[in-house]
């Protein structure tokens, strides 16, 4: 409360210096790990980050191998990438039992096999011809 001779000026600030000086950047007046923390550099951001990746990389040192590995892993774009070389390889998988299902004679010659079926049917089919061979 103010009394008569008291005015705003001598009011105690209701923040401290450097807080105001984050507040402009974004960061914010009181919160407990503001910009400070945010960054790991202690100024603005602005003024001193030499590459983009510099404060995620100081942050990953102290890190074991492990979770390192696993925090890369959780990025967008490994995502992305992991799963265009997955379909890759199910599409060439796919590809070969097409091929192998050609090579084994069926009736009717277009029944859909599961790809079980079909290593069976392959392993029948070469025990087969072994046998003709052997005759």
């Amino acid at each position: 409360m103010l009394n008569s001779e008291q005015t705003e000026i001598d009011l105690p600030p209701t923040h401290s210096e450097s807080e105001s000086v984050f507040s402009d950047c974004g960061g914010g007046g009181g919160r407990a790990g503001s910009v400070e923390d945010a960054s790991g550099i202690g100024l603005c951001g602005q003024s001193r980050i030499a590459e983009p990746g510099e404060a995620m990389k100081k942050d990953l040192q102290h890190l074991s191998r492990e979770e390192r590995r696993r925090r890369r892993r959780a990025t967008a774009k490994y995502r992305t990438a992991h799963a265009t070389r997955e379909r890759i390889r199910v599409e060439a998988f796919n590809m070969a039992f097409a091929e192998l299902r050609k090579l084994l004679p069926t009736l009717p010659p277009d029944k859909k096999l599961s790809k079980i079926e079909i290593l069976r049917l392959a392993i029948c089919y070469i025990s087969y011809l072994n046998h003709v061979l052997d005759v």
